[in-house]
């Protein structure tokens, strides 16, 4: 995957601005399902482009984050990471994250001795430990109020 991607950077001031004021632009566009002509004009010619719907709503998405100064990264959902990789995302190491693999807790393919973990699955197993943690947070605190604390 990681040849694909382009290396994340923070936005600068300006940059964030310029996001800011776009998306507001942008925005009332984002529940429309038709197509978004957009006018691009350059040194050489002027030209007129159509975005379809669906990705307007991730331009409008991606200027958003970086109005507020977050670096983004697109991710297709059927790529497959590096065991590294699917561990930054989670935000654990790379040992606990092969743990999770040979456990079966996220499905995984081998490519010669290396694993490869499709994003799809990471976020599956991502979104259900989100979930599991909400439901023993929520056990936790209908206990205190039980007892009282």
């Amino acid at each position: 995957m990681s040849q694909t991607l382009l290396i994340p950077t923070l936005p600068t001031e300006t940059d964030a601005t310029l996001a800011r004021e776009t998306s507001r632009l942008l925005a009332p566009r984002m529940r429309s399902k038709a197509p978004l002509r957009v006018r691009v004009v350059g040194a050489a010619k002027e030209e007129t482009l159509e975005l379809p719907a669906p990705a307007v709503q991730m331009l409008i998405r991606i200027l958003e984050e970086m109005a507020r100064g977050n670096a983004v990264t697109l991710i297709p959902v059927h790529a497959e990471l590096t065991t590294q990789e699917a561990a930054d995302m989670l935000n654990i190491s790379r040992p606990s994250l092969i743990q999770l693999l040979d456990e079966g807790k996220m499905e995984y393919r081998k490519v010669g001795t290396h694993r490869r973990v499709r994003f799809d699955a990471l976020m599956a197993y991502k979104r259900q430990a989100d979930a599991d943690r909400r439901a023993a947070l929520a056990e936790l605190v209908a206990y205190d109020q039980e007892i009282g604390i």
